[in-house]
């Protein structure tokens, strides 16, 4: 697929998404998590590039919402969509779905809607869909204490790519190597020729780093399911709520991550704990441990009564004697005592192995000295001898929870993609039970809705009366003031909207014929001036002079001029469109006058007002064909002309 052939993906676009493993099995399934995982796209950028794609994959050119009017009714259903989802990413996956008179794409949503209608959720499920979002990228990750090392200058460009997250150094020989090892608690060689080179150190030969870059760089695996420690959890939880399979162990999944900190660094291993303590309190144990010596060999001097003879002293002097000769002669027991004291404080302190107590050991000793002081190259060898083991076991740690959790890697973005999805459909599926929908047939002329109920009201669901109504052809839609002409309009483009969507409709049955483009005209707001008032009409010529199978809903076009000339012109309208056998619905308070204009047997439906009931219209909602409705104030006269004996209301009724 040329990505750029689509509309709305430019080059820069086209070289983004290409980062993706499958760019085009994303765009045309509209996976707005996938395709918002490339560089630089957001999941609105996703989510209209999976629409442009979707339109490419089915040829529809994106003129089925021919008016704004149209438009705001699509915008409606998608907002009472949104209000039914959970997360993010839901609500923007929806806006994949639009209507099109494509049938290779209606039938395709029609199978997704029935799937999703089979769908239940309780609040349990909503509740785990909160935490849930797509997977992201971590922040790049730096590995201090490990380096990669090669003598090929070509190896060395190609690493520096690949591993980003190390340092790689150019060496000349085992020498070199030997040089990093004691820089590095590990080194990786990228090269065979330093297979069986004896190096002190953990020196690793691997010339398949780069195809083995979770081995080397585990860091890179942790990080990611680091960063997505919630939403995967969350996910795990969605499926086993909702009672759907997981692709993968959700056991295992948990007991991987209870290991993992949110750093990215293992957790719960008892040895590594242990050694990250002893290389963090060193400093402190070591003074410590001193403290403790000295306290011991101060006590031992201050109840020690030391006697020394008058040539004794003498001679000691003349050879420069210092104090500490005097402990080794006099109190080398004592200071031996000790600086064993002090070494089993810092061994004890820092729970040190076998291995390293010998070192440990060797912090204190030596000859005798008051105060006791440390041995510093000793306290050195030993923090690096600590310090490297807590970083190799660390890195073990690493590996093998890397390799564990790598393994889970693919099953995770489906566990997760699969919840979001999940989501979508759930939504569908409470919109489809919330407003009592039907899938409707497409066949015949025209269109026929059965029980109806609009969605656009600003009154509750269960509140809106039924309708029913059927046209063929061109007709005119004649009521009362605040009959319900208007919603009348409003149900068929929602009707219409959602089928062509692929999705159910707010009725007891529908029936339509599938169509190119939906053209609706919403109530002018008063008399137009000549500019608008030619540009309408140009409108409709453009209208006039389309497909026949595109619907046409106009609601009083009247008012964009006076009565006479609105009666005609919409006369003339309704001739072309007849001509074509297009369908369309005109709402009009001069339903009698076009009627008497047209050039052809224009049909007249009517909303009627059956009466009034304590000054408020009683109506029948579902127009009545064939018959033009009454006007408002033909039924005042007629109320007032039964209650009154002076027929003078009787005679304004016969104007009527």
């Amino acid at each position: 697929m040329d990505l750029t052939a689509i509309s709305g993906i430019g080059e820069k676009t086209a070289a983004a998404l290409t980062e993706l493993d499958d760019p085009e099995g994303a765009l045309r399934a509209g996976d707005v998590a996938t395709l918002a995982e490339a560089p630089g796209i957001s999941e609105g950028r996703a989510a209209s590039i999976a629409r442009a794609a979707i339109r490419h994959d089915h040829g529809d050119d994106g003129g089925f919402l021919a008016t704004d009017r149209a438009t705001e009714v699509y915008r409606g259903v998608l907002g009472l969509l949104k209000e039914r989802t959970v997360t993010a990413y839901a609500g923007k996956r929806v806006e994949t779905f639009f209507p099109t008179a494509s049938a290779s794409r209606i039938d395709e949503v029609r199978a997704f809607v029935d799937r999703a209608v089979e769908q239940s959720a309780d609040e349990t499920v909503r509740a785990a869909l909160g935490g849930v979002r797509p997977l992201r990228s971590p922040p790049a990750v730096r590995v201090r204490e490990r380096c990669l090392a090669t003598v090929d200058a070509e190896r060395y460009t190609e690493a520096k790519e690949a591993f980003p997250e190390l340092s790689v150094e150019v060496v000349d020989d085992a020498r070199g190597l030997a040089e990093l090892a004691r820089s590095y608690s590990t080194v990786v060689a990228l090269d065979e020729t330093f297979a069986g080179v004896d190096v002190t150190g953990d020196v690793r030969v691997r010339p398949d780093a780069i195809e083995q870059a979770d081995e080397i760089v585990p860091e890179r695996v942790l990080a990611f399911f680091a960063a997505n420690r919630g939403p995967i959890l969350a996910a795990a939880d969605v499926h086993e709520v909702a009672g759907v399979d997981p692709p993968c162990d959700l056991g295992r999944l948990r007991e991987a991550l209870s290991r993992l900190d949110d750093d990215g660094t293992p957790v719960g291993d008892a040895d590594l704990d242990r050694l990250v303590r002893a290389v963090d309190d060193l400093d402190a144990a070591v003074s410590t441990a001193e403290s403790v010596a000295n306290d011991r060999l101060r006590e031992a001097i201050r109840e020690r009564d030391v006697t020394i003879e008058g040539t004794d002293f003498l001679s000691l002097v003349e050879q420069g004697a210092r104090i500490d000769s005097l402990l080794s002669r006099e109190l080398a027991d004592e200071y031996d005592d000790a600086v064993d004291a002090a070494r089993d404080h810092l061994v004890d302190a820092l729970d040190l192995d076998a291995g390293e107590t010998e070192l440990g050991r060797r912090v204190f000793g030596g000859d005798p000295t008051f105060p006791v002081g440390r041995r510093d190259e000793a306290v050195s060898r030993l923090r690096t001898e600590l310090t490297a083991a807590r970083d190799q076991r660390a890195e073990r740690l690493k590996r093998d929870l890397a390799a564990e959790l790598s393994d889970l890697r693919a099953p995770v973005e489906t566990l997760v993609r699969d919840a979001l999805e999940l989501d979508v459909e759930l939504a569908v599926a409470r919109f489809a039970d919330d407003f009592d929908c039907v899938v409707p047939e497409f066949g015949g002329e025209g269109f026929e809705i059965e029980g109806g109920r609009s969605l656009l009201l600003d009154v509750p669901f269960e509140s809106v009366d039924p309708v029913d109504y059927a046209v063929e052809g061109v007709t005119l839609l004649s009521g009362v003031n605040s009959g319900g002409k208007t919603s009348t309009l409003d149900l068929v483009a929602l009707v219409v909207v959602l089928a062509h969507m692929g999705f159910p409709v707010p009725a007891e049955r529908v029936r339509l014929d599938r169509v190119s483009e939906l053209h609706y005209y919403a109530k002018s707001q008063g008399t137009l001036d000549a500019g608008a008032f030619e540009s309408t009409l140009r409108d409709f010529a453009g209208v006039v002079d389309g497909a026949s199978d595109r619907l046409v809903l106009v609601d009083e076009l009247e008012s964009i001029t006076e009565p006479g000339a609105s009666a005609k012109i919409i006369a003339g309208i309704l001739e072309a469109l007849d001509a074509q056998d297009a369908t369309g619905v005109f709402v009009s308070h001069l339903a009698g006058e076009i009627r008497d204009a047209a050039g052809f047997a224009v049909a007249v439906d009517g909303i009627e007002a059956v009466g009034l009931e304590d000054g408020e219209l009683v109506v029948n909602r579902s127009p009545v064909k064939d018959r033009l409705a009454r006007s408002t104030p033909e039924l005042i006269v007629e109320k007032l002309a039964g209650e009154d004996d002076t027929g003078f209301y009787a005679r304004l009724l016969e104007k009527f």
